[in-house]
């Protein structure tokens, strides 16, 4: 059971937490395009992986707005059939990612791959990086106003984006300035690493009644 109870004066808390979470989804739909085209243009798999996981948060991003409007009708009902399958689509959307950067990162070691420049994954990690942080602070505010076990996990699992973009900032800095043949490619497994770490916290969710076990 939850612990949420939303009351008249806690309104504009709720308020503030949907809109981080509607928020959330733009944001991240915006940056996957963005950053899957640039990864495309400067053959940068790292900046395309980073793209295509910012559309599997998007996906995610429903589930928790969802949640948020079950909160506000049922404060004391557990996780729906919705919330459930949105999990489950989620992990298996990252599960399938990281097979695919693995394999990519694969083939472009054996064809000996390197970017034309990752000064784009530079900008768009920094942008990522100011822009989850805003996010966090706002979930925790919302989260211990509304004495919400759900809206602070979800702020703390937040951080997974962030360790991502910090992986693609080192990993497109020192390209950008090294031009190391293999650090795109160490990029990528780091972000298949946190990909199947995102991935198993969906299907450790959609099993039980807990918020997050990120920590772990």
């Amino acid at each position: 059971m939850n612990s949420v109870s939303i009351v008249p004066s806690e309104n504009r808390y709720f308020k503030l937490a949907y809109f981080l979470a509607t928020f959330t989804i733009v944001y991240n739909i915006g940056e996957g395009i963005v950053s899957t085209y640039f990864g495309y243009e400067d053959g940068s798999l790292a900046l395309f992986g980073f793209g295509t996981d910012s559309f599997i948060e998007a996906i995610s991003g429903f589930g928790i707005a969802h949640m948020l409007i079950r909160f506000k009708q049922q404060p004391n009902i557990n996780k729906d059939d919705f919330e459930r399958t949105a999990l489950k689509i989620t992990g298996s959307a990252f599960y399938i990612l990281v097979a695919g950067l693995v394999l990519s990162s694969l083939y472009n070691l054996w064809t000996q791959h390197k970017p034309e420049t990752t000064l784009s994954g530079v900008i768009i990690s920094l942008i990522s990086i100011t822009v989850m942080y805003m996010l966090i602070y706002g979930k925790i505010k919302a989260g211990k106003e509304l004495h919400s076990e759900a809206i602070l996990a979800d702020a703390e699992c937040t951080r997974i984006c962030i360790y991502m973009s910090v992986v693609l900032l080192l990993s497109s800095v020192i390209y950008e300035f090294t031009k190391f043949p293999y650090v795109d490619i160490i990029g990528t497994l780091g972000l298949a690493y946190f990909s199947f770490k995102e991935g198993k916290e969906c299907f450790n969710k959609a099993k039980s009644d807990s918020y997050c076990s990120c920590n772990d």
